[in-house]
């Protein structure tokens, strides 16, 4: 009840970010349940339904990542003075948080069921002329409580996560951590060596192996499959390591305040902004190298593909931006520090161009490369 009313009493802004939450968890509830279509309509053939369900795991993570990021920004569960006394210490307001998000994704599902049952004709009778209904296998009863088991799905993982990512953690500063390379780039540089080996292995190894995409998309070997899982982790974990050394970059030769202020900035914040980063870049990688795929005429994108695609597309974008967003909230004692001390507003603007140019000068390269790289053994 007390999570309702603090949503009641939030800013726009924020409810809009929970809103984004919900419309991901529809389109989420929405893959899970014609995967559930799909089983019930080809009773025969388990192997396919269960990779349908396997390969809605992508777009769930893109959507459990993205509301752990909404939590992570949302103002109503900050420690503030007075709320303790009342008995709003850390850990009620995690429990707060977590119960926003399963209500936020509980919301989304159920739109998706309701959306379902409509194109299925359950609610009013087949839309579109039946259009979908070969699609929803709409001559087929739907188990609601595997429909509603599938639904609760993503609620229960997003709001876990999100506790997990809130719980209270007692900080312990360390000498000199700031400017040590995060730990994850030799790693990542590694997984991505070995994604690209395997997919372009796997590439040369003829149709064996199959592994489909949902939707129209044959003929993918499995091994590629796994390649791009393999880049994309690698990706992943070493955005935190690139992010510092664009920070080390920018302060190099001589700096001036602003790029040293840019860059260290960069330097403090390498952890929290360098994961979405390596997601995003894993993302177009993959997103270029399957239009690759798509112009040479060897694969042909379904309705829930491209809708999975979608997903995860947005998903990753938006937490980037809510991530950003955090940075900003977490560095506003500093600017604030900064301005009573007489800097201008336009060194802090400065400052950051400085940073969003150092990340797409190194970003955009490597995902033009990575993206070339896995385009050509599809080619």
């Amino acid at each position: 009840m007390l999570a309702l009313r603090l949503v009641r009493g939030t800013h726009p802004l924020v409810l809009l970010r929970r809103l984004l939450v919900a419309t991901a968890a529809a389109g989420v509830g929405f893959l899970l349940l014609c995967t559930l279509g799909y089983a019930v309509g080809h009773p025969a053939d388990s192997a396919a339904s269960t990779l349908r369900l396997l390969w809605c795991l992508i777009p769930m993570a893109a959507t459990v990542q993205f509301a752990v990021a909404v939590a992570r920004t949302d103002p109503s569960t900050r420690p503030r003075p007075g709320l303790s006394a009342v008995g709003l210490g850390p850990a009620r307001l995690t429990a707060i948080a977590a119960a926003s998000t399963a209500v936020s994704c509980t919301l989304g599902s159920m739109v998706a069921l309701l959306f379902y049952l409509h194109l299925r004709g359950d609610i009013t009778g087949l839309p579109f002329d039946g259009a979908a209904a070969e699609l929803l296998a709409a001559d087929q009863p739907i188990p609601l409580p595997a429909a509603l088991t599938l639904l609760a799905i993503l609620p229960v993982v997003a709001s876990t996560a999100a506790a997990l990512a809130l719980r209270p953690r007692k900080s312990v500063p360390v000498e000199g951590a700031e400017r040590a390379a995060p730990a994850g780039l030799p790693w990542g540089v590694a997984l991505l060596a070995v994604g690209l080996a395997v997919e372009t292995y796997a590439g040369q190894g003829g149709e064996g192996g199959a592994l489909p995409l949902p939707g129209r998309f044959e003929g993918s070997p499995a091994g590629v499959l796994i390649g791009w899982i393999l880049t994309a982790l690698g990706l992943a974990m070493a955005g935190p390591g690139i992010t510092h050394w664009c920070g080390r970059l920018l302060q190099s030769a001589r700096p001036g305040a602003t790029r040293l202020l840019a860059g260290r900035v960069l330097m403090s914040e390498s952890r929290r902004i360098g994961r979405p980063l390596g997601v995003v870049c894993a993302v177009a990688s993959g997103g270029l190298a399957a239009a690759t795929l798509y112009d040479a005429g060897t694969g042909d994108f379904g309705p829930l593909t491209g809708l999975g695609a979608a997903l995860v597309m947005a998903c990753t974008m938006a937490t980037l931006l809510t991530t950003a967003l955090e940075s900003k909230q977490c560095r506003e004692h500093t600017t604030e520090a900064l301005l009573r001390l007489g800097a201008p507003p336009t060194v802090l603007r400065t400052a950051a161009l400085l940073r969003a140019g150092a990340l797409l000068a190194v970003f955009l390269p490597v995902t033009w490369l990575v993206a070339a790289l896995a385009a050509v053994p599809l080619r």
